[in-house]
């Protein structure tokens, strides 16, 4: 004790106290300025709650609860006049030409254009009606914008077109739709849907807006075929002569018709009204509103920055040009997809060459994840400066949270996207978070697969303010999965986790019997082979002659050089391909991530297909929206699938 007292109470040298008082303040900065956790809205271990009738809801949701984010904003219309009030007549939409900076619209630009348009398309005979179905058929570009907001000005009806659907797939919609006004960007696309007149196969089609320039011979064989054809400036010309008033829409007016592409027959014509997107948005807003940042999927980013006052930036359209457009705008907010993200992460690793550099990129995400475990957000940590920054530059340097938070969403079209999502502080994966506040989830019993609600296991079913209207003029495919409560069956299956969260595990639908009479869902099978490193597409076949799987894999040109150098092997991708020991050591991977995974023998692929083209929208083996058309696979394959059947013993 006495040694303690001399310590604490003798006089010490001055460079001491200095050092001690340099301490002392240097624990004292990092204890006010240390990173502190986001912390959840919630209890983690009771994210959801149950409800009347076995369904659930967010555990933060009150019954009183508004269906609005903002008061004042309760259509799309009102959420672009919101913006441009909120901003003050900020920049709204950005564009920009090869090697120069971005040009900006002001809100009160957008909105007298979009007004313009709107009033042309009245002077045209195309009155205020949510029966009036105005066709856009352009890539993402300011035009396509102002197109979709002229419509929603005047309550009239969006119809996206995309050629990536398919040329048939486009006569059917504009049928469908009964669409006689299109919106379109290129004089090549404009050509296509004249020739469909001239073919006598879209005989109601009256109209073309073009954004870019077109020549004569154009206008003259629309005049001669009974469409007017008109340039977008034009057009904005003629509404500013022939002015109309805005006439804004309601709540439960229709705003847009988005066809979904589906993996088989006709597109599906899902009808959303104001209402189900503003109110799908406000959700997840109250969702991220205690976290203090606005990052949300793609299909609400419009919706709520505009709402907000901000800014969208377009890329030049063409995806080789979108490093350098990154760089130029530098965005604060990235939608992304994972697949994008995966490419991304696979070449920050195959970067890593040397066994230093492998190691201090292991060593930073090891890091950098402990972290975000402890719901530690930041971006300038040591390994934020060392490693991650020069990742971020890539993407402008702006992104708010890039490499730091992921959330997730699960939804469909036909809730307007969006029906559970992640909460912040939640950092766990394996799971899609909680119902949003505009919505209940329930399971129902799904007995063919057994899958029961009484286990917490079932199909998922959607009910609340955002769940659609139902498919435009098809009431049997509407009553399919809208039933006479109002649940939507998504046919996906779920479970609840002990935490309240919701797990995909399976598929209702695409699933099938093989010879021995075992269910069969290929897409959860496809979902766990995925996670190969050397493989970048896969396709799971079977049938109910057959008492066994075979696949055809595509091969990741990036990584399959790292991975067949273990085994020796060199050549071009074709080569490879073809090479036996590569299909053995491939197949070997995915039957072992397969029994890692918990599938069952009858569930692994016992012969595979090495397969160098990738599927892809062009060529017929995905949908708009990347999923696989099952049937068109297996059509294209159909002799290599047998083959592989012959060599496996049954």
């Amino acid at each position: 004790m006495l040694f303690i007292f001399n310590f604490l109470f003798s006089p010490l040298p001055t460079p001491a106290l200095i050092c001690i008082l340099t301490l002392g303040t240097a624990i004292f900065l990092w204890l006010i300025n240390r990173p502190q956790p986001v912390l959840p809205p919630v209890d983690l271990n009771n994210q959801s709650v149950g409800i009347e009738g076995g369904a659930r809801k967010g555990a933060g949701q009150k019954d009183n609860d508004s269906h609005y984010y903002f008061s004042d904003v309760r259509t799309l219309y009102e959420v672009f006049q919101r913006g441009l009030a909120v901003s003050d007549n900020g920049p709204c939409l950005g564009y920009r030409k090869p090697n120069q900076p971005y040009r900006w619209l002001s809100y009160k630009q957008v909105s007298d254009r979009a007004e313009y348009l709107g009033s042309c398309l009245l002077h045209k005979g195309y009155g205020p009606s949510t029966d009036h179905f105005i066709g856009i058929f352009a890539q993402n570009r300011p035009e396509w914008i102002i197109s979709e907001l002229a419509c929603y000005t005047y309550s009239m009806v969006a119809v996206p077109l995309y050629d990536t659907l398919g040329a048939d797939a486009i006569i059917y919609i504009v049928n469908k739709a009964n669409i006689s006004a299109v919106i379109c960007d290129t004089p090549q696309k404009a050509s296509l849907l004249i020739d469909n007149v001239k073919k006598g196969l879209t005989p109601g089609l009256k109209l073309i807006i073009l954004m870019d320039p077109f020549e004569d011979d154009l206008k003259e064989r629309g005049e001669k075929n009974g469409v007017e054809i008109l340039l977008l400036f034009d057009a904005e010309n003629l509404g500013k002569e022939n002015f109309r008033k805005p006439m804004p829409p309601r709540p439960e007016d229709l705003s847009i018709i988005c066809f979904t592409s589906g993996t088989t027959g006709d597109p599906k014509g899902a009808m959303l009204t104001h209402e189900n997107i503003v109110a799908n948005s406000s959700a997840f807003l109250k969702c991220m509103e205690v976290s203090g940042i606005l990052f949300l999927p793609l299909h609400f980013i419009l919706t709520v920055v505009y709402s907000c006052g901000a800014k969208v930036g377009f890329f030049q359209g063409d995806i080789r040009l979108l490093p350098d457009d990154m760089k130029t705008l530098k965005p604060t907010v990235f939608p992304s997809v994972p697949r994008l993200l995966n490419r991304i992460y696979d070449k920050v690793h195959n970067e890593a060459k040397t066994p230093l550099k492998k190691f201090l990129l292991n060593l930073a995400v090891s890091c950098k994840f402990s972290e975000v475990k402890k719901g530690i957000i930041r971006r300038d940590s040591f390994w934020d400066k060392l490693i991650f920054g020069k990742i971020q530059d890539s993407l402008g340097g702006r992104v708010i949270l890039m490499f730091l938070r992921v959330f997730e969403a699960y939804g469909q079209t036909e809730c307007s996207a969006g029906c559970t999502f992640t909460l912040p502080g939640d950092w766990t994966s394996g799971h899609v978070g909680v119902p949003l506040a505009c919505n209940h989830v329930k399971l129902e019993d799904v007995p063919d697969m057994n899958y029961f609600s009484v286990n917490s296991e079932g199909e998922i079913c959607i009910k609340g303010i955002n769940v659609f209207q139902g498919y435009l003029k098809d009431p049997e495919k509407t009553k399919e999965v809208l039933d006479e409560d109002g649940w939507l069956h998504t046919g996906d299956i779920g479970r609840w986790l002990p935490n309240g969260t919701l797990k995909i595990i399976d598929r209702k639908k695409n699933i099938f019997k093989l010879a021995q009479g075992e269910y069969i869902a290929p897409e959860k099978i496809e979902n766990i082979y995925i996670r190969s490193s050397p493989v970048l597409q896969v396709f799971v076949h079977g049938d109910s002659l057959r008492s066994s799987l075979v696949g055809v894999v595509v091969p990741d040109p990036e990584v399959l050089p790292s991975f067949v150098a273990k085994l020796g092997v060199k050549g071009s991708l074709e080569e490879l391909c073809k090479n036996q020991v590569i299909n053995k050591a491939i197949l070997e991977d995915l039957q072992k991530i397969g029994r890692e995974s918990g599938l069952k023998s009858f569930e692994q692929v016992k012969s595979i297909l090495l397969h160098p083209d990738p599927f892809s929208i062009e060529n017929g083996l995905l949908t708009p929206t990347l999923k696989a058309k099952r049937g068109e696979l297996a059509k294209y394959f159909q002799t290599q699938i047998n083959s592989l059947y012959e060599n496996i013993q049954e």
